[in-house]
């Protein structure tokens, strides 16, 4: 998760893969963009906008040190980190260490269902849990390595839920979540992929440790196991909404080519329907943009979604220090506003719990949603998207526009009087606040006024609010 993204503009354009043609294959050009002709994969487009808010899950052997995921294996990234970790200079040594934490990883009190309910509960409509990050470490039972969460030398392998990805993913459909795994293209457990017996000796960095051009035998294995693991995902673990893969820089500009597009059209054939993140590979399976921990400073026009950790880290950390209901209500609005989804990171314990302090969070997140809601989910952007603190969205099925005023203290949140900078306020036909049920908005339609900022609310909101919404019906 720490490859550092590209500003989107720059990034969307930079698309190597596209044609100059206007039209490549089933998908149009369009502002240095691949839109896809399929009406399947342009509904589910459709649909995944309407989501607006996900979970993301990192979890694996390494939350039993409390460690940042993989990157403590990359000497180019985390060299210094993994050597205060492990208490040793020897970087083969450590990586040993790092991989023999699989031998002690038992998440005994790992409970999907438990897991399911309280996603549901927080309002998320959708999964995008780590199935395999870098470390390569894969939380299903695959076919195709040892490295797993059923091999027999993880403690974990005869539990009743050994097969994580397979009791999460049965667990939260039944709450009508929707699941779009992530999986990492890299695999610095595969010696296909990482060998100490290359050109770049026993030093590590993200990419392969030979130049794959001179060893094409080697890469073909590699691409052929990286293939044949998402088609395990996709045709044992499913039906899957889409695929979320990391590792961007695999990819054919770098000389390190798996075909991901040829397996989108193959995968495609018996899912028709199946969105893909080929994240900074850009072509066709690229489906909507994942910019990290960064929300764009202008809305970028195309399907995007933003992932960030609910905490400090995106892996489970001792202590961690969680962000604030008022924090995330505004992240979310913020990134809704500006037409994106907001993915949001929740690290398990390792003894496979959900911390209590994120649970709560969860809690407070999914109260708030279930008032508010309807400015959220099914929005689109609205003309303004933003002014000052206020955020606008608007429903892209009934039209209703929404005006999402978010306070950065309780004490702006206690004001007699709020501005809602609409500044066309001759087009405003009434507006109403919503309130919790049984509770009263904080003035009277009539008393609300039209001036040349906007529209003036006297009044204060719900008790402890950490934002203000209204309905507004704008003149058709």
């Amino acid at each position: 998760m720490k490859e550092k993204e590209p500003a989107l503009p720059e990034k969307l354009m930079e698309q190597e893969a596209f044609s100059e043609a206007n039209v490549v294959d089933g998908y149009t050009k369009a502002d240095g963009y691949l839109v896809p002709d399929s009406p399947e994969v342009r509904r589910k487009l459709e649909w995944f906008q309407d989501q607006k808010l996900g979970l993301m899950v990192h979890w694996g052997p390494y939350a039993q040190l409390g460690i940042e995921e993989s990157w403590i294996l990359s000497d180019d990234d985390r060299e210094e980190e993994r050597m205060e970790v492990f208490g040793i200079r020897d970087r083969v040594l450590s990586r040993e260490r790092y991989f023999d934490l699989s031998k002690t990883f038992y998440p005994i009190r790992f409970r999907p269902e438990q897991w399911a309910e309280a996603v549901s509960r927080a309002g998320f409509r959708y999964l995008i849990f780590t199935t395999k990050h870098h470390d390569g470490f894969t939380m299903w039972d695959s076919k195709l390595t040892d490295y797993k969460i059923t091999s027999p030398d993880c403690p974990y392998h005869t539990a009743e839920y050994a097969d994580v990805c397979r009791h999460l993913f049965a667990a939260m459909r039944a709450k009508g979540i929707a699941i779009l795994p992530y999986f990492s293209k890299a695999d610095w457990h595969c010696k296909d992929y990482w060998n100490n017996g290359y050109e770049r000796g026993t030093r590590t960095f993200k990419g392969p440790s030979y130049v794959v051009a001179d060893h094409p035998d080697m890469w073909k294995r590699f691409e052929d196991f990286t293939r044949g693991q998402i088609l395990e995902l996709v045709n044992e673990y499913g039906p899957l909404d889409g695929l979320w893969m990391d590792a961007g820089w695999v990819t054919a500009r770098r000389g390190e080519d798996i075909h991901m597009e040829d397996l989108v059209r193959e995968i495609r054939k018996t899912n028709p329907d199946m969105l893909f993140v080929d994240r900074g590979a850009g072509g066709i399976a690229e489906n909507y943009s994942t910019p990290e921990v960064t929300v764009p400073e202008t809305p970028p026009g195309i399907p995007w979604e933003s992932c960030f950790p609910m905490g400090t880290a995106f892996a489970y950390r001792f202590e961690e220090r969680y962000k604030s209901l008022r924090e995330i209500v505004r992240l979310l609005t913020e990134v809704v506003a500006k037409g994106g989804n907001l993915a949001l990171n929740v690290a398990p314990q390792p003894d496979g719990r959900i911390p209590k302090e994120a649970l709560q969070r969860m809690e407070e997140l999914g109260r708030w949603l279930r008032v508010y809601g309807e400015a959220i989910y099914e929005t689109r952007m609205a003309d303004p998207y933003q002014a000052g603190d206020v955020y606008f969205t608007k429903n892209r099925k009934t039209g209703a526009v929404y005006a999402v005023a978010c306070f950065r203290t309780q004490r702006e949140a206690e004001s007699d009087r709020l501005l809602i900078p609409w500044k066309n306020t001759e087009e405003i036909v009434s507006l109403e606040e919503i309130v919790p049920s049984g509770g009263r908005p904080g003035y009277r339609a009539a008393e609300y006024r039209k001036t040349d900022e906007g529209i003036l609310v006297p009044g204060q909101g719900p008790k402890r609010a950490v934002a203000r919404v209204f309905r507004l019906a704008l003149r058709t």
